[in-house]
């Protein structure tokens, strides 16, 4: 149920970032149908009815404290950095022999 609860979020906040203000089940259960995906009415039902009257800021803010329960981890590194220049780099340093 987690995943789908996800998907069904997930296509919340696109159609409210789409511009609609409200959207309602039935405009969830009509874009999920449109990817090829079934609607869970029971997720749904709850999600609906604890996302009523919250905002994306709102939505995004209690997401964030959600998430800082995990801390930040480590893990993948950003490493790669200094190959970016191209080969300019090499070329300086075989001219310098």
């Amino acid at each position: 149920a987690g995943r789908s609860a996800m998907k069904h979020l997930a296509v919340y906040m696109l159609l409210k970032l789409g511009g609609n203000e409200s959207p309602t089940a039935e405009d969830v259960t009509k874009a999920l149908e449109a990817v090829g995906i079934e609607a869970d009415s029971e997720t749904l039902s709850m999600m609906m009815t604890e996302l009523e009257g919250k905002s994306v800021e709102d939505l995004m803010t209690l997401g964030r404290a959600k998430l800082a329960k995990f801390g930040s981890g480590g893990g993948g590194g950003g490493g790669g950095g200094a190959a970016a220049g191209g080969g300019e780099a090499g070329e300086a340093a075989a001219e310098e022999k």
